[in-house]
């Protein structure tokens, strides 16, 4: 049985310490992550933002994507099609990073907010989907931010959260863990100038709750409907979750 208060706590670090921490990588993040995804993880964005629409018009959903870093999930909602899309993230420079990206693009304007995921600054059931691409695990406590969001969607809202998860073969578990342990900071060092980063991100996923565990989470944060796919040889897993919460009164 899970433990949930246990499986609920959050980052391996502090919540300074991890702001700080992405503060300092802005310059090189975007291109490790095409490197530590082997370019896959562009794939697995329009996956998650084709879930988050659920077979909805797009032009009319209000979507909040959280800890959204450079942008690149919420400029592709806002490139398939959202109505309206906000970004938000604890991290200025991410976000400085993310505006100036989104200046090179065409299309609607992004709202760009810096704030906490675990206080989310807008009203209940604010938003149509809510996504979230490898940015829970950085979070102070996972169940508790999966209840923020929650709070803010709409009922039968949706959530499409992108997440790394242990591999189930153990072989292949093996050979990924050497990778993304001793390659990853490896890399990540040379690339950025902070190895110590990109040795937090490899620790950080493997502290992380498998995919099942997060879905039961998911379930225990008052969504319903909870399903995931694995995707990249299966240590990655999109799950997508459905708001199982009513409007306040007077709605």
């Amino acid at each position: 049985m899970l433990d949930m208060k246990r499986a609920g706590q959050g980052a391996i670090r502090s919540h300074d310490d991890v702001r700080t921490m992405f503060d300092r990588i802005v310059p090189r993040y975007d291109l490790m992550n095409r490197v530590m995804t082997g370019g896959r993880d562009g794939v697995w964005r329009r996956l998650a933002v084709r879930e988050a629409f659920d077979g909805r018009s797009a032009s009319g959903l209000r979507i909040l994507d959280v800890a959204t870093g450079t942008g690149d999930l919420a400029i592709a909602l806002r490139d398939a099609g959202a109505g309206s899309v906000v970004g938000l993230d604890f991290s200025p420079h991410m976000l400085d990073e993310a505006k100036r990206k989104e200046n090179l693009a065409n299309g609607q304007q992004i709202v760009w907010v810096e704030g906490d995921a675990m206080a989310l600054p807008f009203a209940d059931a604010s938003f149509d989907a809510v996504t979230v691409g490898f940015g829970l695990r950085n979070m102070p406590g996972y169940l508790d931010a999966l209840r923020e969001m929650a709070r803010v969607l709409r009922p039968d809202g949706v959530l499409a959260c992108l997440e790394t998860t242990p591999l189930m073969t153990p072989i292949l578990r093996t050979a990924f863990d050497w990778y993304f342990s001793r390659v990853v900071p490896l890399v990540g060092g040379l690339l950025s100038g902070d190895r110590d980063a990109y040795a937090y991100l490899p620790a950080s996923a493997a502290a992380f709750p498998d995919a099942n565990a997060l879905g039961i989470m998911m379930l225990g944060a008052g969504f319903t409907r909870v399903r995931y796919l694995r995707l990249g040889f299966g240590a990655v897993a999109l799950h997508v979750a459905t708001n199982g919460g009513v409007l306040p009164p007077g709605e």
